[in-house]
């Protein structure tokens, strides 16, 4: 084999990373922190990630001066929090959307229904800081709604939350999926939740929370509606 071929046949040595962001690049697909990237990821490649990530997060630990070789508690510590974040706190990102099967509203249901409080956890997109609060939802159904379990809603939840987010971003990003998959006349979703980028470091209050929402359809435009939701969750 001369020189001039040889490079053809040697494995592609380009990181994953790269790999993947050219792919998103190419199509023209927005990245961001708290948007979902996993059609552009091929099978075997979160694995390749995994190592790519733990590598770097080596690195930072030794840019930190901390002695992985000698700390038996530090010496596997690159490899849990990589494996940590693309499989649980950032998993989001990378997984796509849990299987949620819709059911016609056999029964016309058109009364206010309630979900809620489901348990969130995300991360602070600015400090990756944990946040940690709870989603109250609220639908409107008419006779053309699809209806899906309880257990869907926080499925879909957290795996809205399971992205480097900020909490305004997150609460619009779940209305807008809750109402592609059940088309109701009205969705109100609340969030209320501690950011620790306030409690951890900054001004350290401990006591502030942030609580925000999203009304669509019936909720924006009937203020009993309205009303009788933000009652009955305060119950």
């Amino acid at each position: 084999m001369t020189d001039e071929l040889a490079p053809a046949y040697r494995a592609d040595t380009t990181p994953v990373s790269e790999r993947i962001r050219a792919r998103l690049m190419r199509s023209g697909t927005r990245f961001h922190a708290n948007d979902n990237i996993s059609a552009y990821i091929e099978p075997g490649e979160l694995d390749a990630l995994l190592d790519e990530v733990s590598l770097r997060m080596q690195g930072v630990l030794e840019s930190l001066v901390i002695d992985t070789v000698n700390d038996h508690n530090s010496q596997d510590t690159a490899r849990r929090v990589a494996k940590m974040y693309l499989q649980e706190v950032f998993g989001g990102r990378y997984t796509e959307a849990p299987p949620v099967t819709e059911f016609p509203n056999v029964s016309h249901l058109n009364e206010l229904m309630i979900i809620g409080p489901i348990t969130v956890r995300s991360a602070c997109s600015h400090h990756l800081c944990p946040v940690m609060g709870k989603v109250w939802i609220g639908v409107m159904p008419n006779q053309h709604s699809n209806l899906i379990g309880l257990s869907k809603y926080a499925r879909l939840a957290s795996w809205i939350m399971s992205r480097p987010q900020i909490q305004e971003e997150a609460v619009k990003q779940l209305a807008e999926l809750l109402q592609e998959k059940v088309q109701p006349d009205g969705l109100a979703i609340i969030m209320e939740a501690d950011h620790f980028c306030m409690q951890w470091r900054g001004v350290k209050d401990n006591d502030a929370r942030m609580i925000n929402s999203v009304m669509h359809g019936s909720f924006l435009k009937d203020a009993a509606l309205r009303r009788e939701f933000l009652a009955l969750i305060k119950r």
